[in-house]
Order: structure tokens, then C-alpha cells, then sequence
């Protein structure tokens, strides 16, 4: 039996172990210590990338759904796979970046600052409990167990567009502060 053949066979198992270790390197990372002097330049890059691979995972959700609307399987399996692929580039560029670099401080005030502290902690938030429903809305929808798969996205598509939409608007808000 293949490793995805047994992955895909205990899926649950999988997204459980998936979730607990993702979730828990990027709380980690925020107690870490940042990088001592100068950041190189490809890490200081970091933000926008996260930030432009954020907007790739966006307009691939939108195509998904655009495609199963239309009842077009194919092409929304194929932007699914992309908003995977481009969400997994982006946590690793994301904890690379947090393994190096110290918080950024916001430098805004008043509604600014609460508008922005409103969209970072619903980020942060919803991020964390999106790793699982992706996962389990994935893993429904290869198996083709339609009725779970809908159950399923019908939570974790609008809350992975927020995700994915809020994350390029909080590198937009903190941009001018790094």
C-alpha cells in the first residue's frame, strides 16, 4: 500500500495529526525570539509573498466554486488542488519568516487600529480552525462522499475566502510598519 494510499485510508487520523502540528509550530513560533541583525533580503521579502500566494489561494477558492456551480468537477477539483498548493507554500513561507523575523508592531491608532486588530484576531483565528475543515472537506470531496464533502465546505469554503482575503488585507495594514 502506497503512504497516500494509507494517508487517504485514515484520513481522520491524518487531519487530526495535520492540524495539532500545524497549529501548534505557528503558536510556537510566536514565542520564539526573532533573527539577530540585519534580515537577509529574501526574508524580508516574505510578507509580500505570503501576501501574493494569499491572493492566489483566494481567486482559486472563487474558481472552485465558480466550477462546481456550473457542475464542472474537473476544473473545481483543479482549483482546489491549487488553493492547496499555493495555502502549503504559504505556511512554509510563513513560518520561515516568523522563524527569522521579530513581531511587527502596528503603528496605527484609534478606528484604524481597532479595525485592524478586528480583522488580525478573526484571521488568526479562523486560520487555526480552518487547517481541519480544509482538510476534512478535502478529503470527503477525493473520496467522492458528495453529501459529507457539502456538509463539510458548506463551513470551511466562506471561512478559507475570509482566511485567505483577511491575510493579504493585514499585510496591506502592517505593510508600512516593517
Amino acid at each position: 500500500m502506497s503512504v497516500w494510499n494509507k494517508i487517504n485510508a485514515h484520513y481522520v487520523k491524518t487531519v487530526i495529526i495535520v492540524t495539532i502540528i500545524v497549529n501548534a509550530l505557528v503558536v510556537a513560533l510566536s514565542f520564539l525570539p526573532g533573527y539577530d541583525g540585519e534580515l537577509p533580503y529574501v526574508i524580508r521579502q516574505l510578507p509580500l509573498l505570503n501576501a501574493t500566494l494569499n491572493s492566489f489561494t483566494f481567486m482559486f477558492l472563487i474558481g472552485a466554486l465558480i466550477a462546481i456551480k456550473k457542475g464542472n468537477i474537473t476544473v473545481h477539483r483543479r482549483f482546489i488542488y491549487s488553493a492547496f498548493t499555493t495555502t502549503f507554500v504559504f505556511l512554509l513561507s510563513y513560518v520561515t519568516y516568523h522563524f527569522m523575523a521579530p513581531s511587527t508592531p502596528f503603528g496605527g491608532e484609534g478606528a484604524i487600529a481597532a479595525f485592524y486588530y478586528f480583522i488580525l484576531i478573526t484571521h488568526i483565528i479562523l486560520a487555526a480552525a480552518i487547517v481541519p475543515l480544509a482538510l476534512m472537506s478535502f478529503f470527503s470531496g477525493y473520496n467522492d462522499h458528495r453529501d459529507r464533502h457539502r456538509k463539510w465546505v458548506r463551513f470551511s469554503m466562506p471561512m478559507w475566502l475570509y482566511v485567505s482575503f483577511t491575510g493579504v488585507l493585514v499585510y496591506i495594514l502592517i505593510s508600512p510598519y516593517y
